[in-house]
């Protein structure tokens, strides 16, 4: 990870929640190595602390802590802790997301509801929160949330999913609005099926994963990959998209043109 500090996130400083594993991590793994320093926040502190490590020891500047996105009052802690460690905020990553089993309205526990509306659209409102006042001292910043192509799409069984990821699209729209006068940008980024540890598990194996989700559902006949969403973010923390507010980027292989 040399000569991070010239790369094009250079002297940013970013939070990421949900950002241990899968997309989270490879986004935070690629702003690394753009020269920004990470808050890697995530339900699983002892990943994101190892994470950083690494980042650290690669030469990158990367914390990392346990953050529950359910509580206002943790994500305000991880807030805080970011700009104590690093001196201020620039980008703010709302990525931590939950699924539910596969239900109808009829079947699905309300339990179930309430913790994807929680993590997946409350989660993504307090990172705002709680971020935006800093990324407004700082004269503007950019604030991602990690949708889906389910956002544009309905899937049998996936109310709870569908309805938070879409949520989050016109979550981003409205702040868009509210905060353009503040040089700040936000946008959505929304992945197709992904390669992660996640859909891996909920499939069997990653053949299964790929057989079933990738090759079916994705014209481009594959699982999307974690850097390659990564580098979606990346474009839409860095001066590359600074003339994109309110939008949708939709990296998924094709899968709503069907």
């Amino acid at each position: 990870m040399s000569g991070v500090e010239a790369g094009r996130l250079a002297d940013k400083v970013a939070i990421v929640t949900g950002a241990a594993r899968g997309i989270g991590k490879a986004i935070v793994e690629l702003f690394a190595a753009e020269g920004a320093a990470v808050w890697i926040a995530d339900l699983h502190g002892a990943e994101a602390e190892a994470l950083a490590a690494r980042i650290r020891a690669g030469g990158g500047r990367a914390e990392g802590a346990y953050c529950d996105v359910r509580s206002t009052d943790s994500v305000l802690d991880a807030v805080d802790a970011a700009v104590d460690a690093f001196g201020g905020l620039n980008v703010l990553v709302g990525n931590a997301a939950t699924l539910t089993a596969p239900a109808t309205v009829e079947d699905l526990d309300e339990a179930d509801w309430a913790q994807a509306l929680a993590v997946n659209l409350t989660g993504a409102f307090h990172l705002c929160k709680h971020g935006i006042p800093h990324l407004k001292r700082a004269g503007g910043g950019s604030v991602i949330l990690t949708a889906s192509q389910m956002a544009r799409v309905g899937t049998p069984g996936s109310a709870a999913y569908c309805t938070t990821k879409g949520g989050l699209v016109q979550l981003a729209k409205v702040m868009a609005l509210d905060h353009a006068g503040d040089g700040i940008r936000v946008n959505t980024l929304s992945p197709g099926g992904t390669a992660t540890d996640r859909l891996f598990t909920r499939y069997g194996s990653p053949e299964q994963a790929e057989a079933q989700w990738g090759v079916t559902m994705h014209p481009l006949g594959r699982l999307g990959r974690p850097d390659e969403m990564a580098k979606g973010a990346l474009f839409l923390a860095s001066d590359e998209s600074s003339f994109m507010t309110g939008a949708d980027l939709l990296m998924d292989g094709g899968y709503s043109a069907r």
